[in-house]
């Protein structure tokens, strides 16, 4: 038993848990005995006897259909649990150019910090340039647990938080599940990215926070090689999307036959030839939803047209929130006035009234 582990820690995980997920129905249900829950959950993690419970398994389809699998949140706690203690030194290892998952660098972080150094390598867009943009093939169901608690072990010592590592680590979710929706749904997942179709030491179940702490612990090696190695200025991450940018096009195509080589090597993972992009800043760089071009940084056109689609069709109950969260979206990009205004008037033809500046629209009143 770890002396740094306290009923205190786990009462603050659970709080970090629920912030986003209170109105569960697992949620309640831990909720409604939790002192009780907590106590019992604290005395299995005590004595080695906590085992994961059953996940449930459903597909989305939008942007594209995925296989996604959400832990009980019993275990939910649990791994805010081991987050909330070994994160802090993994944060400080990972380079300032990768987002995802770490507080304070999400998507509005990576297109401000990818249009900064557009600006540096091009003198304010007065010289050209070229970027490589690329993608790991199916890359959660791809990854090599072994691989992964290796990078571990080595920033975790205290075998009893490792072992908790372990736990959810090498949790096979498969074993015991609930299939929530219709069982078509799954069939419009790929094969190769399902995660029932691999074999149990490889690939991460999308879906919970420790999978997403797990994935940059794991592409951290490609950073370090990328900045270190490669001497990659000009590179930036967003979980396993990446770019470089540099004056030479032969250059980057040389950088990118080595990043081939070391994932091959030493992650086991492969580059999506159908997703590599090599061509002039100047055409425009799509990153994390947003295009920079010569001094404007838009949203994506496809999300424009799904963020329109979505309200136009979308239940009347549920429009307030949906269109908000768009606005916010759509407020992130610096010249995304023209397409909240497109948003605007489709958000009007329902009746519905829009600030004066097109960043919220107001509840519709009897």
């Amino acid at each position: 038993m770890d002396t740094e582990y306290s009923i205190e820690l786990l009462a603050e995980a659970y709080k970090d848990c629920r912030r986003h997920k209170r109105n569960t129905d697992s949620a309640l249900r831990f909720e409604q005995n939790l002192e009780h829950n907590l106590i019992e959950l604290h005395d299995e993690l005590s004595d080695g006897t906590y085992k994961p419970g059953k996940s449930i398994c459903f597909a989305i389809t939008r942007p594209k259909p995925r296989e996604v699998w959400a832990a009980d949140f019993r275990d939910r706690v649990v791994h805010h649990l081991l987050y909330n203690h070994i994160a802090p030194r993994f944060h400080a290892r990972f380079i300032s150019d990768s987002c995802a998952c770490i507080p304070g660098r999400g998507t509005l972080y990576g297109a401000k910090r990818l249009e900064s150094k557009v600006r540096s390598i091009t003198q304010n867009w007065s010289k050209p340039a070229h970027y490589l943009k690329l993608d790991l093939a199916n890359f959660f169901v791809s990854i090599d647990k072994n691989i992964l608690r290796e990078l571990i072990a080595k920033r975790v010592t205290e075998p009893w938080w490792m072992q908790l590592a372990d736990t959810i680590l090498f949790h096979d979710p498969r074993q015991n599940y609930e299939l929530r929706g219709a069982p078509r749904m799954l069939d419009l997942v790929p094969p190769h990215k399902r995660l029932t179709n691999h074999p149990a030491h490889l690939g991460l179940p999308i879906g919970n926070l420790s999978s997403q702490f797990f994935a940059n612990i794991y592409l951290d090696e490609l950073d370090q090689f990328c900045k270190h190695k490669l001497q990659a200025r000009h590179y930036i991450r967003y979980v396993d999307d990446f770019l470089i940018l540099h004056e030479s096009p032969q250059w980057l195509n040389a950088a990118k036959a080595q990043i081939e080589e070391f994932l091959s090597d030493r992650l086991h993972a492969k580059i999506n030839p159908s997703k590599t992009i090599l061509q002039p800043i100047s055409r425009g760089v799509d990153f994390v939803g947003q295009v920079i071009r010569p001094w404007h940084r838009t949203t994506r056109k496809r999300t424009v047209n799904e963020a329109m689609r979505r309200v136009s069709t979308i239940d009347s109950a549920k429009l307030y929130e949906t269109a908000n969260s768009y606005y916010g979206l759509l407020c992130q990009a610096t010249h995304g006035y023209h397409q909240r205004i497109l948003l605007s008037n489709v958000l009007r033809k329902r009746g519905h009234t829009i600030s004066g500046n097109l960043t919220k629209i107001y509840r519709r009143t009897k």
